[in-house]
């Protein structure tokens, strides 16, 4: 008898998305495989939703709806919904669509295999919230998306009061994870391959106001340098109220910690900034970018923005491009406020009509990508060790080139190697002819000791660390167009190997990130949930 399959579909933050790798190692653990058609062959579709926008719950009933001959049609087939929007919801997802075997909340994910279960031998729905957390993400069984790179959650739920957000009503109060389990979880990552972590929360920086620590994130930062083999450690999302100048320092003294920062503006107006009900002000916003950039000036910051709260006025949106301006983000996630259900914001007076909305938010598009393609245009000359990534270049293939991500988390799209030369030919020669006026491979700089020169082995996998020069700049990615300086073969490029062989490649989630492109109908969740 075959094994199920599965197909988990995530909406949302990157919470969601840790979540829903440990969801798929749940299930793994429980015997099901991956499908490898989706929906199509799945014996379980298991729906992660986001909660975040006004329209979210329309979405999940139209997948639903869609798949509801597919299940009559299949005896067996199950589906599932869990995430933010199982938590707010409960009974009115079943009622709505009674075709649906099982809703589980945020606080109970390891509870799905039981529930599919329970489920299969009553032959009816089974609706299980949690109100409060069972276990950490991190403590369940994982099936990670990424071979090199890995989230890790130190703490969960937030303890701000955002008008515009639910997300403290749907995860709970901050709870932090002791600082010995987080690090024992890295090191058992690093050993596993990973050479970048994430560090995750929702409030990510507040980390230690659970256990009594105002320095403990600063601190675990530190931690993390001393972690043998870990080359990369970011984190997200932080809040302004809790950036202290401790975490500044140990980000610029921490060698493994990279220089890029998410700092999540929402208005640049004090008013709006005091509806929203955001514990800072302008002044203190702008005062820690210019922290950071006196302590790390190639620090890559980016930020959430909302445009159109209730009660913004012109010159309250004036404001927010002067943060703009004045920040020089690297890249901004913006997107238009809509209602969430539930929040205080849902029901404020001078609510902002669509029109309105979409021309500022049009207004500070422009503005950014003007800003974004100026910063990146800096970065032109430079010499970058580029993490290559699986799935970053979604024209790769067309392009024939590779891509992945530089120390600061730029997108770098740089020229695919050549094969390796047989013996007795020229290293660089293999490869295409150097553009006039452009120098050869021999007059960059040296190879770090563990380096290769990009003729002397097999081409670059996900996990390993290019070299590249920086010749073209756009909007939102880097061009490197002249052959590779150097490939450093990494224990992560070989985990990648070990599980390319043993498996198909790992389906990406689909993030819901908004971009900083043209203006979208229904502009999707930014990286944090907007909520940060």
């Amino acid at each position: 008898m075959s094994a199920k399959t599965y197909e988990v579909r995530t909406y949302g933050c990157q919470m969601n998305v840790h979540d829903s790798e440990r969801l798929a190692g749940l299930l793994e653990d429980a015997g099901y495989v991956r499908a490898p058609g989706g929906e199509d062959t799945a014996d379980v579709i298991v729906f992660n939703t986001c909660a975040v926008r006004e329209n979210a719950d329309n979405r999940l009933y139209g997948n639903l709806g869609r798949l509801a001959p597919k299940k009559a049609a299949r005896p067996g087939m199950q589906i599932a919904v869990g995430g933010c929007l199982a938590q707010k919801d409960r009974d009115t997802i079943v009622r709505k669509a009674p075709w649906v075997d099982v809703v589980f909340g945020t606080h109970n994910i390891g509870r799905l295999p039981v529930l599919l279960e329970r489920a299969r031998i009553a032959e009816e729905a089974q609706v299980e919230i949690a109100e409060s957390l069972e276990a950490f993400p991190s403590t369940l069984p994982t099936r990670r998306e990424s071979a090199y790179a890995a989230w890790v959650a130190i703490s969960v739920g937030c303890n701000n009061t955002c008008t515009f957000c639910i997300v403290p009503a749907l995860r709970g109060k901050e709870k932090d994870r002791r600082p010995g389990d987080i690090l024992a979880e890295v090191e058992a990552l690093v050993a596993d391959g990973v050479i970048e972590v994430t560090l995750l929360g929702q409030n990510v920086n507040a980390y230690g106001s659970d256990i009594g620590d105002r320095e403990a994130f600063s601190k675990l930062l530190r931690a993390c340098g001393n972690v043998e083999g870990l080359e990369r450690v970011r984190f997200t999302s932080p809040h302004p109220r809790d950036f202290t100048d401790d975490v500044i320092a140990a980000m610029a003294e921490t060698p493994n910690v990279m220089h890029q920062l998410h700092m999540p503006l929402q208005s640049g107006s004090d008013a709006v900034l005091k509806s929203m009900r955001r514990s800072y002000r302008q002044d203190r916003y702008l005062g820690i970018i210019e922290k950071v950039r006196a302590a790390m000036p190639d620090a890559a910051i980016s930020t959430d923005i909302i445009v159109g709260f209730p009660g913004e006025t012109e010159a309250d949106f004036e404001q927010t491009l002067h943060v703009v301006r004045e920040a020089r983000f690297a890249q901004a996630f913006t997107f238009q406020y809509s209602k969430r259900p539930g929040t205080p914001a849902a029901t404020m007076d001078g609510q902002i009509p669509k029109e309105v909305v979409q021309e500022r938010y049009e207004r500070l598009v422009a503005l950014q990508e003007e800003i974004s393609w100026a910063e990146n245009k800096k970065q032109v000359g430079r010499t970058l060790e580029v993490l290559v990534a699986e799935g970053e270049g979604r024209k790769d293939d067309a392009t024939h080139r590779l891509s992945g991500r530089a120390p600061d988390n730029r997108l770098v799209h740089f020229e695919r190697p050549a094969e390796p030369v047989r013996p007795g030919t020229a290293s660089i020669g293999a490869g295409p002819a150097p553009r006039p006026g452009t120098a050869s491979i021999g007059a960059g700089p040296a190879p770090r000791p563990g380096t290769a020169s990009i003729g002397a082995g097999p081409a670059p996998r996900p996990g390993d660390i290019v070299t590249v020069e920086v010749t073209y700049a756009a909007p939102h990615h880097l061009l490197a167009e002249k052959p590779a300086l150097a490939v450093r073969r990494t224990r992560a490029g070989d985990a990648w190997e070990r599980r390319t062989a043993a498996a198909e490649p790992a389906k990406g989630v689909m993030l819901g990130l908004p971009t900083i492109g043209a203006p979208r109908t229904e502009p999707a969740s930014a990286g944090g949930c907007g909520c940060d």
